[in-house]
């Protein structure tokens, strides 16, 4: 049975990484016990659009900010139909809510939904030890009768992992459908869903743009049925180097020369598609407010980041790919991390965050207007 944060406070849970180290705190959310990849979140807020980013599938969250749940949860926000998370980790849960818009308490919320969290812990130490030796598996178990120290270890340590991952078809819809254009219908995109957020297609939308979003399992021919100006690769969640299918469908829109554009795993997608390598971050980034640099411009932006991949391409050069000149348009100002890719002899480019700031700062919306720019150029 579960019951909200206000009856499970006093219940004991305790947090177990794969390497041994554990943190005892208190269960928040669902009792029960659950698996996933320990990641941290530095947003100072929008956990409500975190909890229900697709792109967080099979991952146990661990938010630095320390108290959480002071705005509740509404009906607006969420990024998604559901929470996607494996776990959440919080230091202080709000005890009450106050927000004109919430409708219930985010305890509530995660009850409803039967995720299992831990609430009371230090997760500063948490979030340094995870900068220092990588996210890594990790277990949540609460409860009365919680099983003994090896037993959980041993559960943590039998959990998938995420490198070798193929989830994006476990979170994306299954039937396409269509986001109207607002106002004056200008362009049609064919949207790949990845594991896509709500506001994305609707940032589009606000430009004139008719979205047909499709599944992750779209062929060349489905693209092409809906007669795009432009063909777009959303985020998601899993690791880029199975994404086998969703490189082909990109290649076969790169020899159409369609306008492409990509966020997130469709980054890693274009990367793949124009023969770069990927690989797994450290500790990823996560959370909004990541500096990024465009490399054309010159501007740094404070971006919205939720990744662990990254694109292995050359910054110091441009590179010659099947489908003509590529550079790295965007690089992360903390660590060098690609952060954006753009092809020099087609209209085709992607970043590796999240312009559709859900939530985030708005410094990146004018990605949408590049896109939208290469399909006016395209069809003059």
């Amino acid at each position: 049975m579960t019951t909200s944060t206000r009856g499970t406070a006093k219940i004991p849970a305790v947090l177990v990484l794969e390497d041994g180290r554990t943190f005892r705190g208190r269960a928040y959310g669902a009792v029960g016990e659950t698996f996933g990849e320990a990641v941290f979140s530095t947003g100072m807020t929008g956990y409500q659009e975190t909890l229900t980013d697709p792109s967080y599938h099979r991952q146990v969250v661990v938010m630095t900010a320390p108290h959480i749940g002071n705005t509740g949860v509404n009906d607006e926000d969420p990024e998604s139909q559901r929470i996607w998370v494996s776990g959440y980790v919080v230091r202080d849960p709000a005890r009450i809510p106050s927000n004109w818009r919430s409708v219930r308490s985010l305890d509530d919320e995660l009850v409803a939904q039967g995720v299992v969290g831990i609430s009371g812990i230090d997760t500063r130490a948490l979030t340094r030890h995870l900068r220092e030796r990588g996210a890594m598996r990790v277990g949540i178990f609460s409860g009365e009768a919680l099983p003994d120290a090896g037993v959980m270890l041993a559960k943590v340590r039998q959990a998938p992992e995420m490198q070798g991952a193929d989830l994006s078809t476990q979170v994306a819809t299954k039937e396409a459908y269509v986001v109207p254009a607002i106002g004056t219908k200008k362009f049609t995109v064919a949207a790949i869903d990845l594991g896509i957020k709500g506001m994305t297609p609707h940032r589009m939308a606000e430009r004139g743009i008719e979205v047909h979003v499709l599944p992750a399992t779209a062929t060349v021919e489905d693209v092409y049925a809906v007669a795009p100006d432009g063909v777009f690769f959303s985020n998601g969640p899993g690791d880029p180097a199975t994404a086998d299918h969703p490189v082909s469908v990109m290649r076969g829109v790169l020899e159409r020369k369609t306008p492409l554009f990509g966020i997130c795993f469709g980054n890693q997608i274009l990367g793949r598609a124009l023969g770069f390598g990927t690989y797994k971050l450290k500790y990823g980034h996560r959370g909004i407010n990541q500096p990024v640099q465009d490399r054309t411009t010159g501007k740094v932006e404070v971006t919205a980041h939720n990744h662990g991949f990254a694109v292995d391409a050359p910054l110091d050069k441009v590179s010659d790919t099947p489908f003509g000149r590529a550079e790295v348009s965007h690089v992360c100002l903390n660590d060098n991390v690609v952060e954006g890719l753009q092809l020099l002899d087609q209209p085709a480019f992607s970043v590796q965050y999240h312009p559709e700031a859900a939530a985030g700062p708005h410094d990146a919306a004018y990605l949408f207007d590049r896109f939208v720019s290469l399909m006016e150029g395209q069809r003059a």
